[in-house]
């Protein structure tokens, strides 16, 4: 059996091609509103890449009804077995400068729960920034922090509290939710990347995610150290090399470095970044960054092989957050992109080629769909065998579970002298500290 599934800010389509890979579900619906990744999503679903005859809205979800969606599909509230999504939240990314959330009902997050509420998904799975757990729906400048204690509204998590309030109060169905804290590299994508997902139902089921699988450990690729989870032995984390073995692409489509950026990164060894410049290149070549407090490590960063690739960006060319192909002076690919993000090489992307880069740079990892979609089937399988019946009711607090998520930060710099990965120095991620911890929220 397989289980019907809408999908909301659907992008490159990461999250669905992972519950597609577990071939329990049977995408619907998906809702875009930038043309060309909705035709990246015609395309593949034309090629018979993901769920053919699948819709797809071309619209803004402020201005797409719900009901009109389940009218298109012919089905009706509650027969939706699964809504996914990850709602645009910039203003919650803890990469830049935090705004604030004025009229937080007003925002993507709750365009999400307004689906939830007409479409009545017995599950939805929804997806987003590390920043939103901390996020408040005011933003009191640290400066001006010591005048008075914070208002609750501008307290850490305050964004989050609202939106599980919102959810208990939803009318025609109540829902239960956690979420969980997770990297995809701990699963065997070849890349470190954080993220949030939020799982919840109307039947009271409690979900639990799984634990990593792969880890640091494993000589000559990672630090090798205790296995953290001696009951199920870690696998090695993937890495670039893994990523990138057998790519055919003879004539790789770049959004390039500039020649001047190129000038400075030939001279920067794989594994390393701008430590490995001498300090009059470092100097003319940062500005006022050098000046600057903290690691700096994605400035002038040529990748290894030999370690998993950094979190991709929307795009690959800036000088603060390059990301240079190990062997060639230039910028990864949009096809080398894809494989790290794990797309089949027969997904087709649309649009400009910029384009192209911000919708897999903004993608969910297949990999995390895929562990996400087993885990939601697994659990409408139990739900199936008890005829639907829901489960004892609980007012237990939404919790947020910590899975490992946080990836220690490898050593770029060492006794006075740039740490290059493969050149005998241990250049490897430390073991992290923290294996599993929850805490509540509201």
């Amino acid at each position: 059996m397989k289980y019907k599934v809408v999908s909301l800010f659907s992008g490159a389509m990461g999250l669905d091609i992972g519950l597609h890979q577990t071939e329990r579900f049977d995408l619907l619906a998906a809702i875009e509103k930038v043309p060309a990744f909705c035709e990246t999503a015609r395309v593949n679903i034309e090629l018979g890449n993901i769920s053919p005859g699948a819709v797809v809205f071309e619209s803004d979800i402020c201005a797409l009804d719900p009901m009109d969606v389940l009218d298109r599909l012919k089905i009706k509230p509650g027969e939706v077995d699964v809504l996914v999504g990850g709602p645009p939240c910039q203003t919650f990314s803890t990469a830049g400068r935090r705004g604030t959330v004025q009229d937080p009902r007003g925002t993507l997050l709750w365009q999400f729960l307004r689906y939830v509420q007409v479409l009545q998904p017995k599950f939805f799975v929804m997806e987003n920034v590390r920043g939103l757990v901390s996020a408040a729906l005011k933003h009191r400048p640290i400066a001006e922090r010591k005048t008075r204690p914070l208002e609750l509204d501008e307290e850490p998590g305050s964004v989050l509290r609202l939106f599980a309030k919102d959810l208990c109060e939803l009318e025609g169905a109540k829902y239960a939710m956690e979420a969980f804290e997770v990297n995809s590299v701990n699963y065997g994508a070849p890349q470190i990347r954080e993220r949030v997902l939020f799982i919840g139902n109307r039947y009271g089921a409690k979900v639990s995610f799984p634990d990593p699988t792969h880890g640091p450990i494993g000589e000559g690729r990672q630090h090798a150290g205790p296995d953290l989870f001696p009951e199920n032995p870690l696998l090695p984390w993937a890495t670039l090399r893994d990523a990138l073995s057998g790519l055919d692409d003879p004539n790789p489509q770049v959004v390039d470095f500039s020649e001047r950026k190129k000038s400075f990164l030939e001279k920067v060894p794989p594994g390393t970044n701008w430590r490995s410049l001498n300090e009059a290149d470092q100097k003319e070549s940062m500005g006022k960054a050098w000046f600057a407090k903290g690691g700096r490590s994605g400035w002038w960063r040529r990748l290894t092989y030999d370690l998993p690739c950094p979190t991709l960006m929307t795009l690959p060319n800036h000088a603060s957050t390059s990301l240079c192909h190990p062997e060639e002076t230039r910028a990864l690919s949009v096809r080398e992109y894809a494989r790290i993000q794990e797309f089949p090489d027969s997904w087709k992307f649309s649009g400009k080629l910029a384009e192209q880069y911000t919708q897999i740079g903004n993608a969910v990892p297949t990999r995390l769909g895929k562990v996400v979609g087993e885990l939601v089937a697994k659990e409408l399988d139990k739900l199936k065998e008890r005829r639907w019946r829901k489960y004892p009711s609980s007012d237990a607090p939404f919790k947020i579970t910590y899975v490992q998520s946080h990836i220690r930060t490898r050593s770029w710099f060492r006794d006075g002298q740039a740490e290059v990965w493969g050149t005998g120095g241990d250049a490897s991620y430390s073991l992290p500290k923290t294996r599993k911890k929850s805490k509540n929220i509201g």
